[in-house]
């Protein structure tokens, strides 16, 4: 079920790094093999690494953590399929991403109070953050499952769809997504990303100066055309 291991978030990290450095690469599709988006953390590797001390099971978060962040680093948008299950650390990874489709019938939830954890991938953070203390909280303390629908109502993925569809809509969203213009793809994401904690009028600032050289250079002379022709031919 995905489990997460130190060698699978290394190799999600490399990945993702991989594709920033790509510049054919448009956008990052994360989806879990056999039909479930993750399960949490390897519990054999946990039991392993605590056994090997402190250092080593600290080296699993960490390498955890950094692909997490690497999500947010990395140039092209980083979209979520999420089916089946999303507990423990696969919910923290759906939580980093930056647009999440989900399927109807998921199962979500920060089960990590369940079995007398806590989380550490992100989600006493990342949670609060996307859906505000009280509902974190709710799900932190409480353990309980959400699915898809909810997920989406909650503010957790963008758009929720049937069982015999979500392959067919993941993959026209994908497509519509790589088919903009990179450039202004990753000055949105940017943005977004690092101005969201910034207060109002630092934000608008940024959001200014980005716009300013957007239009000011290649890509606001392309924009301009393609406006215009749109116009006249409607």
């Amino acid at each position: 079920m995905n489990a997460v291991t130190v060698e699978l978030a290394v190799e999600l990290e490399r990945a993702l790094r991989t594709a920033d450095a790509d510049p054919d690469v448009r956008v990052v599709l994360i989806r879990g093999a056999g039909g479930n988006f993750c399960a949490g953390g390897d519990f054999d590797e946990v039991q392993r690494l605590r056994a090997a001390g402190a250092a080593s099971l600290r080296g699993l978060f960490d390498a955890f953590g950094a692909a997490c962040s690497a999500v947010g680093e990395i140039r092209p948008p980083v979209v979520a399929a999420v089916e089946g299950v999303a507990m423990a650390g696969g919910f923290e990874l759906m939580q980093a991403c930056d647009v999440v489709l989900v399927r109807h019938d998921a199962r979500i939830s920060d089960n990590h109070v369940n079995f007398g954890m806590v989380p550490g991938g992100g989600g006493s953070q990342r949670l609060p953050r996307l859906v505000g203390r009280q509902r974190a909280l709710g799900l932190l303390l409480g353990g309980d499952r959400i699915s898809g629908v909810e997920a989406v109502e909650w503010g957790l993925a963008y758009r929720s769809f049937a069982c015999d569809s979500f392959d067919d809509e993941v993959e026209s969203f994908v497509r519509r997504l790589g088919g903009r213009r990179p450039d202004a793809v990753a000055t949105i994401k940017r943005l977004v990303r690092d101005h969201g904690e910034d207060d109002l009028a630092s934000a608008l600032l940024a959001e200014r100066g980005a716009v300013v050289s957007h239009i000011s250079g290649e890509a606001g002379s392309a924009s301009v055309t393609a406006f215009t022709h749109r116009k006249e031919s409607s």
